[in-house]
């Protein structure tokens, strides 16, 4: 199966934004909620079962001049075996141009035992827009061994890249994901990927958050908050500070 999310935020002109666009497809279903402020908020909801092995999902988001959307989603999404053995791949693709801001929030992605999935996450800014980026990733269920999990996040500014990196974790994936050097035992990793012009004139220093959680200034206005934890609830708690702390 093969579904795609659209859309699009603009200013109002009233000091809101409006979603002249907001469309889904199969399992990919989008519902308007009350934003913050001059934001406006969607929320993906999972209208079956999805992603499973040889589906392709994809969210794209944009949020034109001035406009300010807040994107979520109703509950974790599980990533499921299909019965050719194919593996599923689940897109996200933001563009926010200029003075936009987007915060995109989704629940926990879960690997859960036997699934295959590649997860791809694009974000084209305009130098002055802002993004707020959280990824959790949970392997497998509770007692269960996870899938195969790959992730990628690329983010330019500008036209210029500020950061790509990828992630690998489950059965198949290379040498050590879960040795001292990797995940360490843990079954739950997350990010938060701030992007804020206000960072250039004060950028965050790097840190550490606890034993597993570090902070680390990007080139250019930015920062990366990553961390490890046991389960997903604990790593909620870690990314929940870092938000209060850098994001907004």
């Amino acid at each position: 199966m093969r579904a795609t999310a659209r859309i699009r935020a603009t200013a109002d002109g009233r000091g809101g934004t409006a979603l002249p666009l907001l469309a889904g497809e199969g399992p990919l279903a989008l519902r308007r909620t009350r934003g913050r402020g001059a934001e406006a908020g969607v929320v993906l909801v999972g209208a079956m079962s999805a992603p499973l092995g040889g589906d392709h999902l994809t969210v794209e988001a944009t949020a034109g001049p001035g406009a300010h959307l807040a994107l979520g989603s109703a509950a974790a999404t599980l990533a499921l075996p299909g019965r050719g053995g194919e593996p599923a791949h689940y897109d996200v693709r933001l563009t926010l141009e200029d003075g936009a801001s987007v915060r995109w929030l989704p629940e926990p992605l879960v690997s859960v035992r036997g699934s295959d999935l590649r997860v791809r996450t694009e974000a084209r800014l305009a130098p002055t827009a802002r993004l707020l980026l959280r990824e959790e990733q949970v392997l497998g269920r509770a007692g269960e061994a996870p899938g195969l999990l790959r992730s990628r996040l690329a983010v330019t500014r500008g036209g210029r890249p500020l950061l790509d990196q990828e992630l690998a974790c489950g059965p198949g994936a290379p040498g050590g994901w879960d040795g001292p050097a990797g995940l360490a035992g843990h079954r739950a990793i997350g990010q938060l990927l701030v992007v804020d012009p206000d960072f250039e004139a004060a950028p965050p220093a790097a840190a550490v958050l606890g034993e597993y959680a570090a902070v680390t200034p990007l080139a250019g206005p930015a920062v990366l908050v990553t961390a490890l934890a046991p389960d997903a609830l604990r790593l909620r708690e870690l990314l929940d500070g870092a938000c209060r702390t850098y994001g907004w």
